[in-house]
């Protein structure tokens, strides 16, 4: 499996494409995660390299991480995925989007698959670990993928010890140590070394 990382947008965002280490046969399955704001850019990607986007999977529902989610799920007609528990924030991200950008932006569709309910999900072949790890939004997620030992964290963790904001109304400093509690025990055990989070560089814990 392979994943490249995209930045997008006027916040920096991380998004990051996997597909298997074949894809150079026509119609590969994809997974585009957290399409930030640039749906259009990520439809040629794939177009490009010849990739079918199986689906989108969301982090949590921020408006810098899902404005590009129209025109992916336009083209593609595939399932977003998301834990629920953020669904207010899908439905708040153009008004969000217009507030701190001062642009006005496309709708962002609903999340069609709540991750609230499944302990894992398959991506492009490989089985991944949902991880709920509220604090910066309450439907926080980290996708943990034990064979290489990688951890997708979305806002929840950063490189240097940064972690995700928690001065928003629906953000809870005590979610996010208990989040980071959470980690910190999958750290030990080796489950996986290489962070991929949602802002800024990849870095090993």
């Amino acid at each position: 499996m392979q994943i490249e990382s995209f930045v997008l947008g006027d916040l920096q965002t991380n998004c990051y494409l996997l597909w298997n280490e074949d894809s150079q046969n026509e119609g590969q399955q994809a997974v585009i995660i957290d399409p930030a704001d640039d749906g259009d850019f990520l439809n040629e990607e794939l177009l490009r390299r010849g990739l079918h986007l199986e689906s989108i999977v969301l982090t949590h529902g921020h408006f810098d991480h899902c404005l590009g989610l129209l025109s992916l799920a336009s083209a593609w007609q595939v399932p977003i995925m998301m834990h629920f528990d953020d669904q207010f924030l899908l439905q708040e991200a153009s008004a969000s989007a217009l507030h701190w950008l001062g642009r006005e932006v496309d709708p962002v569709p609903p999340a069609t698959v709540d991750l609230a309910q499944l302990p894992n999900i398959t991506l492009v072949g490989q089985t991944w670990e949902i991880i709920h790890t509220p604090g910066h939004t309450p439907g926080s997620i980290c996708l943990l993928q034990r064979e290489g030992k990688v951890l997708i964290s979305g806002d929840t963790i950063f490189a240097h010890d940064s972690v995700g904001r928690t001065d928003f109304s629906y953000s809870s400093s005590q979610q996010l140590h208990h989040s980071l509690q959470k980690l910190d025990s999958l750290t030990s055990t080796g489950a996986y070394g290489q962070v991929f989070p949602g802002h800024g560089e990849s870095f090993f814990r």
